[in-house]
């Protein structure tokens, strides 16, 4: 079992203080959600943490291994889905898979994933936004990495593949440690293990939709 912890995480931009002394840690098969309104640092954590945004401070341990975040990428332990598209958008589904995984093994894995045939001859840039989402998903999912980041990965996506990708985190997690943040909360207490809160630079341990509307989240 792998185990990912993170401890002493602090971020500010200017007076600002975004994170200050937060902490989380995940393990393989469990899944994380992260809870937040916008600005408070969820998706400046995970970059933190990923090593793409330079932390105040943090101490980062990867199976007890004292990991320096620039180590995270060429180390392949952690794989992350950002809020942004990565796909170029005039490329058919079925030749992007092999630029991801040259294997024909491997290509099999994503080929075969739900849902994925049947958008496998439209372009990037003909595919709908839940389409391209869960695309990107499995892209990443199928990487060599023992834990995986996702910045909002429901966000304006339409029931159907909302459906499709709570499923498939749910079987990824057997696998993969996974952390996510999203504003769609239902979906978020649908899969998550454990539950934080970040709120006023700290974090919140989160059992419930009660403790969301408790911490101010959510109107009561």
């Amino acid at each position: 079992m792998a185990e990912l912890k993170v401890e002493n995480l602090s971020k500010s931009f200017g007076d600002n203080q975004v994170l200050d002394d937060i902490g989380i840690g995940c393990r393989t098969n469990e899944i994380v959600g992260v809870f937040g309104r916008n600005g408070t640092g969820k998706s400046t954590m995970l970059k933190c943490i990923y090593g793409t945004l330079k932390a105040d401070s943090i101490n980062l341990e990867i199976d007890g291994i004292k990991t320096n975040p620039a180590e995270v990428i060429p180390s392949c332990r952690i794989g992350y889905l950002p809020q942004e598209s990565f796909l170029p958008k005039n490329i058919k589904v079925n030749k992007v898979i092999p630029m991801f995984f040259p294997d024909s093994g491997c290509q099999d894995n994503v080929f075969y994933a739900p849902g994925i045939h049947g958008i496998q001859n439209k372009s990037i840039k003909d595919l709908s936004l839940g389409e391209l989402r869960y695309f990107e998903l499995v892209l990443v999912s199928f990487l060599d990495h023992d834990f995986l980041f996702l910045d909002e990965p429901f966000s304006m996506i339409d029931p159907l593949y909302k459906d499709l990708i709570r499923d498939f985190l749910i079987d990824l997690k057997k696998e993969k440690g996974i952390i996510l943040t999203d504003h769609y909360y239902r979906d978020v207490l649908a899969v998550a293990d454990k539950k934080i809160l970040i709120k006023d630079s700290k974090t919140f341990d989160i059992k419930n939709e009660d403790d969301l509307v408790s911490q101010g989240y959510l109107k009561s």
